[in-house]
């Protein structure tokens, strides 16, 4: 069963890329995986409801949901269908720009942010990506970069908080101010890093998922 806090991994990560985010939460926390997100797939449907349904089953009410990259998608659609569960989404990297979601455009934005990463990222990287498979990001990423994130965000009801890092292209500072505007919420850019602040900026994001959960910690 889920925590107070489910976080979700970006495409092709794991469970331990949240691992530097959990080490300063102090609430209970729990990541679930999805197909393409931490598993590979087994003939699975990879439409951004159904994962949002495989992930509702898991939540209980009250949940605040964070998601990172593509995956924000899930939680939206998540939030969007069973608002009940649902207390705060907390949207890290969020992609889903359908004007910016040609190939051609996602590989140049990409390589961007990845200039900026820390090359000790690489390992932890490799192994995430090899367990999830090339094949199921290929799939997910093909039917994520198709899911409308700005015309979803108007229709959510919950506190909503964006968070960006000064080096991520893949979540340009104006699209990420759109959707928090669309959500009625707030959008922060950190103090360093690129598209990855799951693995860099684990700190800073606990600090905003306790402020999200109503849990404010002195310093």
């Amino acid at each position: 069963m889920s925590a107070p806090v489910v976080l979700v991994p970006g495409l092709g990560l794991g469970p331990e890329s949240y691992a530097p985010t959990q080490q300063h939460l102090e609430i209970p926390s729990e990541v679930i995986t999805l197909p393409g997100y931490g598993e590979p797939l087994h003939q699975d449907d990879l439409r951004v409801d159904a994962l949002a349904e495989r992930l509702a089953q898991q939540l209980k009410p009250g949940t605040v949901l964070v998601g990172h990259s593509a995956s924000c998608h899930t939680v939206v659609a998540a939030a969007l269908a069973y608002p009940d569960l649902v207390s705060a989404l907390v949207l890290l990297g969020p992609t889903g720009d359908v004007n910016a979601s040609g190939w051609p455009t996602l590989a140049g934005r990409w390589v961007r942010s990845a200039v900026w990463e820390r090359p000790y990222l690489i390992p932890t990287l490799t192994k995430q990506y090899f367990r999830t498979t090339f094949r199921a990001m290929a799939q997910a990423e093909q039917v994520a970069r198709h899911y409308d994130l700005a015309a979803a965000l108007p229709q959510v009801v919950v506190p909503t908080v964006v968070l960006r890092c000064p080096h991520d292209h893949l979540c340009p500072p104006q699209w990420a101010q759109r959707l928090a505007d669309l959500a009625g919420g707030e959008a922060w850019t950190l103090s360093t890093g690129s598209h990855m602040p799951v693995l860099t900026n684990g700190r800073e994001l606990a600090a905003f998922i306790h402020r999200a959960a109503g849990v404010y910690k002195a310093g």
